[in-house]
């Protein structure tokens, strides 16, 4: 083979976990011309710990990097397919989920016997206190810093790294039994003062791993912070014992002396992994690697799959780039790797809060409890889990039918969760899918035309159980841009009953107002112009809570006073009649995205110093007052909802937690449904984008607050849409720019799924069955195609 670079002569590694060991094998392997050291403080096959897991896909990865080392992985694999949850005196259990569980120290052993059999310097019972120094005597041309979760080099070029550490709620102890467990094994028991779980898997023929965890309030109201070792691995052992079958609970840290085994853990992510220092004279990266890096909490198992693709990924990069800078090998692995990280700490990020929340969860039945495991990291989907096992997913299917429909007999093809009815009040929704209020401009002194009727009424006819029309302003000034709609007059109201008329005449869907004042963000300019930014000419005074601009550009607005606030609710109160007159099924307040009740309700935008300011309880009031006004005269048979900022994104913003409060005092009020969205309150609003980004809001308000909620955001397929609803996580989806893309999205998304229960439009029966037929044809096609 060639060399991967004249530049890179010698390899140190620090620190003889997966991460150095395989990237030493690996490097050495394709460039046997290299001189690679290992560097590990223990002694030479030593290693502490349980069982590790790895999945089916990473173990591929394995075979591709290094076929040898893999095969004598595999053949130290101990594989199962099922995954076991026992819940409240029931359990679950599920197949095709592809793991493997190998003991930690056998691992270990067998990189480093490859590594000792392709000619890798293993230099053991060296502590690295100075990683230049121990560089320069190896005359290192790269330095690999895989020292792990407290690497002491991350710490030292910290200036560089900055690392982020963030230690989470749970307290957890890693455990061994004799037990074999056949399948991953998730146990949850409740005690007096919360909830402890259980992960547990079979390692090798005899021994399984065994962590316990649990919140540390609950870890501290048993106590177990003041016991010995001994005590707490017998409470365990205890709590545990309908699972364990008369096995012990073990513990292979002796060293640590009482709870100290005990410990929380630590979410790390470095602003980036390379640092570039002066050792003798030379320019010298230090590169850091697994743990080091980055950590990916155990609940999804990625701590060593992390540290052994980090490997491969760098190993892969030099290959790719033989005659490249060292530096610019390092520069597009980091690059590249980070984004795969992230995405894999996204998903531990969510698996790793359910677990600590999983008394959130526990109202519900075992069946959605388990299902709700399953998919809590968001990257395990609906139809992947139909991949893994599908005659499980069809009973789960048919139990959630039978949820929404009592009585409903099971199927051999269920209704899809998207396609469930929802009764809300007095009103059936036909389906789970919602048509989001997408601002359009395309009014005229606030009077919708032929435009919206083609708009809306097109996306009534595309299966939706539910349309809402754009944020709608009960004055003109409330008006976001002069293109948008009002509610104040009676031509108003004619232009928008004509379109109520043709949903409720020529579909079966439902049609629902989003009432709205644009606050400091109104008097801007239409949404294809310069977004957001005030009008060029014939601006309009503003209305907020506080007298702060949405921007530097945007004027100030006043702040409101008592009369103002009396003269507005009036407004809404006389707006609501007129949508209630109009024929509209569903209301919903806007109480999001900066807008004027927005504003209130965030203490980035309310710095008022009366009732209405302060606590969130108090800047809380005013949207409360108006919404139970506005409750009072619409009917009350229909539904009532309100969109909220569940999190501003912004340092001294409204949070989560914040979201659960507010959807608390609004049910109070009220309201039947909280359609949960973020952001926009402020333009220092740094969102963390990606699919579904917004529905662990919508989780958290409503299985803490106890409320239907509406998930929006990023959701883009029937699968997204399936979780949601199947996981609990949300009643309703609301898809916005899809819709925009295609009016039928929800019709088209049946078809992929190739379910009759969605109604079509008598006119388009003969479409819908060539679209069938197509659809099935190319999936058979796909299937066949290697």
């Amino acid at each position: 083979m060639k060399p991967y670079t004249s530049q890179l002569q010698r390899v140190l590694c620090i620190g003889g976990g997966p991460a150095g060991l395989y990237f030493a094998l690996l490097m050495k392997r394709r460039d046997p011309s290299l001189t690679v050291t290992v560097v590990e403080r223990n002694r030479p096959f030593d290693t502490f710990g349980w069982g590790v897991v790895l999945s089916d896909q990473t173990l591929a990865n394995l075979h591709e990097a290094d076929p040898v080392s893999a095969a004598l992985i595999g053949e130290a694999f101990n594989h199962w397919d099922d995954i076991e949850v026992f819940f409240k005196g029931g359990h679950v259990r599920s197949g095709g989920h592809g793991f493997c569980g190998i003991g930690r120290k056998k691992l270990l052993n067998i990189l480093q016997e490859r590594c000792l059999a392709l000619g890798v310097n293993l230099v053991f019972e060296t502590d690295v206190t100075d990683d230049q120094a121990l560089a320069a005597q190896y005359g290192a041309d790269l330095v690999i810093a895989s020292d792990g979760l407290n690497s002491r080099i991350r710490t030292r070029y910290a200036d560089t790294f900055k690392p982020d550490i963030d230690t989470r709620r749970c307290r957890f102890v890693w455990l061994g039994t004799k037990k074999t467990f056949d399948a991953f094994t998730f146990a949850f028991v409740q005690t007096e003062h919360g909830w402890f779980q259980a992960h547990a898997y079979k390692f090798d023929g005899d021994t399984s791993t065994f962590i316990v965890e649990t919140p540390e309030e609950v870890w501290k109201a048993h106590g177990i912070d003041q016991m010995s070792q001994e005590d707490g691995v017998a409470f365990c052992e205890k709590l545990f014992a309908p699972y364990l079958d008369g096995h012990r609970l073990i513990s292979n840290a002796a060293h640590l002396r009482g709870s100290a085994i005990w410990i929380r853990f630590p979410r790390v992510i470095c602003n980036t992994w390379v640092h570039q220092q002066d050792i003798a004279g030379r320019k010298i990266p230090i590169v850091l690697m697994g743990d080091a890096a980055h950590t990916a909490h155990f609940s999804i198992g990625s701590g060593t799959k992390l540290a052994l693709e980090d490997a491969i990924d760098l190993a892969d990069e030099f290959s790719r780039h033989a005659n490249a800078d060292v530096a610019e090998v390092l520069q597009g692995y980091e690059a590249r790797r980070s984004v795969e990280v992230l995405k894999i700490q996204n998903a531990a990020r969510n698996s790793t809060e359910w677990f600590e929340h999983v008394d959130r969860y526990t109202g519900m039945e075992i069946e959605q409890f388990a299902y709700s495991l399953l998919t809590r990291s968001q990257r395990i989907s609906h139809e992947n889990l139909r991949l893994r096992d599908a005659k499980w997913l069809e009973g789960y299917e048919n139990w959630l039918s039978q949820q929404a429909v009592p009585g409903m007999p099971p199927k051999k093809h269920p209704t899809p969760p998207m396609l469930l009815p929802l009764k809300v009040r007095g009103l059936t929704l036909k389906n789970r899918i919602v048509v989001s209020p997408m601002a359009q401009y395309k009014a005229e002194d606030g009077v919708v035309g032929d435009y919206h009727l083609v708009h809306l009424g097109a996306r009534a006819l595309g299966g939706a159980a539910l349309v809402m029309v754009e944020m709608t302003s009960p004055t003109p000034e409330g008006r976001i841009t002069p293109g948008c709609p009002g509610l104040w007059n009676d031509a108003q109201q004619a232009g928008l009953r004509r379109i109520v008329d043709f949903v409720h005449g020529s579909s079966s869907a439902k049609i629902g107002l989003q009432l709205g004042h644009s606050g400091a963000k109104g008097s801007t300019q239409l949404g294809w112009e310069q977004i957001d930014e005030p009008l060029a000419s014939g601006n309009w005074p503003l209305l907020s809570a506080s007298e702060l601009p949405y921007g530097e550009q945007n004027q100030v607005p006043r702040a409101m006073t008592r009369a103002d606030m009396d003269t507005l609710t009036a407004a809404f109160v006389a707006s609501t009649q007129r949508a209630a007159d109009t024929g509209f099924d569903w209301l919903e307040l806007h109480c999001a995205h900066g807008y004027l009740l927005s504003a209130f309700l965030s203490p980035l935008t309310n710095q008022r110093t009366d009732e209405y300011g302060g606590s969130l309880a108090h800047r809380c009031r005013y949207p409360l007052e108006v919404f139970r006004a506005m409750r009072a005269v619409w009917p009350a048979d229909r539904p009532m909802s309100v969109r909220i900022s569940a999190h501003d994104w912004a340092p001294g913003g409204n949070t989560p937690d914040d979201a659960v409060e507010m959807a608390r005092l609004f049910k109070a009020a009220g309201c039947d449904v909280i359609d949960v969205s973020s952001g926009q309150t402020t333009r220092q609003a740094k969102p963390v984008y990606g699919r579904m980004y917004q529905t662990p809001f919508a989780d958290r308000v409503r299985n803490e607050a106890g409320i239907l909620t509406m998930a929006v955001g990023a959701i883009t397929e029937a699968d997204h849409a399936n979780s949601i609803i199947a996981a609990g996580r949300a009643d309703l989806c609301a898809v916005a720019r899809p819709h925009l893309a295609d009016p039928a999205w929800t019709l088209h998304e049946a078809a992929k799924l190739q379910t009759r229960a969605i109604e079509w439009p008598r006119p388009y029966e003969s479409g819908r069955d060539q679209l069938y037929r197509e659809i099935a044809r190319q999936q058979a096609l796909n299937a066949n195609t290697p």
